[in-house]
């Protein structure tokens, strides 16, 4: 037997192997279709940002409001506006989403683990236009307007909340994946060596999974900044104009929220001026954020990163 084997003998049949080079070639046009797919919509975004940027006085992006169609176009509006909300969801979720991934990779028995899970899965796929009108509702007038007074309605608090909110699950699940990914030895080791529950929760799993931990923030960041209808309702992004502020107790908007606003009614955006093109602008000032956090995280990653 073993003397009549050979090459042709061991390769697979003509008929397998016409098919996995047809599935092969497949799935080659399908990522080159994903390349085209992006480069196409980067490169329309660079070309009407640029020509916003050629063409707008640069005097008008420095202002103290944000009004494309009054020809006003400042930029720190938004991007203050962006922030304030990001930082409030932060502070919201990463302190729930990692708790509730330790609590369930660590903590947690299997029959609670099956309940928790997917009750977090749900919660995520709550649309984020309910969680607006949740965040306007009763976030707003029973826990921001409570405890300041001088809150409005429409405030970026009660918008921070709610993204906060949003982002809970995405973090929790991506933190919980990362903590399941350390190795049961680890644990084992520090039970051994008569570590409690919690310091080897604290100090062996999550310094081993920080690497993971610190996508899911990234992930989470990119999710509360990318944000649109929680904060196009609740934070009063959904007008025209924005008035430039550091308060989280005023209305405002956000980068993602001002350019829904603006392009609502397709006609409207593109009689007016530069602001179909302001649109564009915003939006590649958000892909180079989001582009620079994801290098940035990508990069920590790889310098902390354990394999095991």
């Amino acid at each position: 037997m073993a003397a009549g084997l050979s090459v042709e003998t061991l390769s697979a049949p003509p008929r397998r192997q016409r098919r996995e080079r047809l599935v092969q070639r497949v799935l080659f046009v399908a990522a080159g279709v994903s390349l085209l797919i992006s480069a196409l919509i980067v490169f329309s975004l660079v070309r009407e940002a640029w020509t916003f940027m050629a063409e707008v006085d640069w005097n008008l992006v420095w202002g103290d409001k944000w009004a494309p169609r009054l020809g006003e176009y400042d930029l720190k509006t938004l991007v203050v506006g962006s922030l304030i909300v990001t930082t409030i969801a932060m502070m919201l979720a990463i302190p729930c989403g990692l708790g509730s991934a330790i609590y369930l990779a660590e903590y947690a028995s299997p029959r609670v683990r099956s309940i928790l899970k997917p009750t977090l899965e749900i919660l995520a796929g709550v649309p984020s236009v309910v969680l607006g009108f949740f965040a306007l509702a009763w976030i707003s007038p029973n826990i921001v307007q409570a405890l300041f007074d001088s809150a409005g309605l429409f405030n970026l608090a009660a918008a921070g909340l709610g993204v906060g909110v949003l982002t809970i699950p995405l973090m929790a699940s991506v933190a919980e994946d990362a903590l399941n990914s350390v190795p049961r030895e680890l644990r084992e080791a520090s039970a051994g060596l008569g570590a409690k529950k919690v310091t080897t929760s604290l100090r062996v799993v999550l310094p081993a999974a920080v690497s993971g931990l610190v996508a899911a923030g990234i992930i989470g960041v990119s999710r509360a900044i990318g944000e649109t209808m929680v904060v196009f309702i609740a934070a009063g992004g959904g007008g025209n104009v924005a008035t430039f502020t550091v308060s989280p107790l005023d209305a405002g908007s956000t980068m993602t929220a001002a350019m829904a606003s603006q392009a609502s009614g397709t006609d409207s955006v593109a009689g007016e001026a530069l602001t179909f093109q302001s649109l564009f602008f915003v939006g590649l000032v958000l892909f180079v954020i989001t582009l620079c956090l994801n290098l940035l995280a990508g990069r920590f990653v790889r310098r902390v990163r354990e394999q095991y």
